[in-house]
């Protein structure tokens, strides 16, 4: 379960995204996008301490964008280069915004979705309501062991994170295609988009 706030946030993740998307070297794009929010859904935090979020924002009317994000209530310790920036959070104060494909928790949430075929947390605000996903998640179910430490990251598109025994290729833009030698996938569907893409790729024993 993953606890939603009922909160002012300023600035806003798309704020934050269309300052940071534009360094990005995988980013076509123009150098002041105007995003809009395409889906979104959640890993829950086992230790409930950092929120943790699989985004899809399109600047213009260019293609959906891949953008996993965490937020801590402090930094990610060695975590400089995967900052985005800052929120300040009415109900949680100061928040570091991170691109999550260098966060330790995402890489750990979402080798376990893919390993155990789940999907994305159910979201609850405090009062006990609880909110629409319109970002489904669902991992293949894989023979894989779960993320260690991460030893590699290479950014671009894809993405590609050594943690452990095990790799993850974070596709920025989805892709239709499974290929079956792959040993597990997350795959995503969003109003308008009814057929999976594949927004992960995890890869044992490399």
């Amino acid at each position: 379960m993953a606890l939603i706030h009922k909160a002012t946030i300023t600035p806003t993740k798309l704020e934050l995204l269309a300052a940071w998307l534009p360094t990005r070297s995988w980013f076509d794009g123009p150098a002041e996008p105007t995003l809009t929010r395409v889906a979104a859904g959640r890993f829950d935090d086992p230790a409930g301490e950092v929120g943790v979020e699989v985004l899809l924002v399109r600047a213009g009317e260019g293609p959906a964008l891949h953008v996993p994000l965490t937020y801590r209530g402090a930094p990610l310790p060695g975590g400089d280069d995967f900052l985005i920036g800052f929120m300040e959070h009415s109900a949680l104060g100061r928040r570091w915004v991170y691109d999550a494909t260098g966060d330790p928790v995402y890489l750990a949430q979402v080798v376990d979705v893919i390993r155990s075929a789940g999907h994305e947390a159910a979201e609850e605000f405090e009062d006990g309501e609880v909110r629409d996903t319109d970002l489904k998640l669902t991992g293949s179910g894989a023979a894989s062991e779960p993320a260690g430490p991460v030893t590699a990251h290479a950014d671009g598109d894809p993405t590609v994170v050594t943690a452990g025994a095990v790799t993850l290729t974070v596709h920025r833009l989805p892709l239709i295609a499974v290929d079956p030698s792959d040993d597990g996938v997350l795959t995503a569907c969003w109003p308008g988009q009814e057929a999976p893409v594949v927004l992960v790729h995890l890869h044992a024993g490399r």
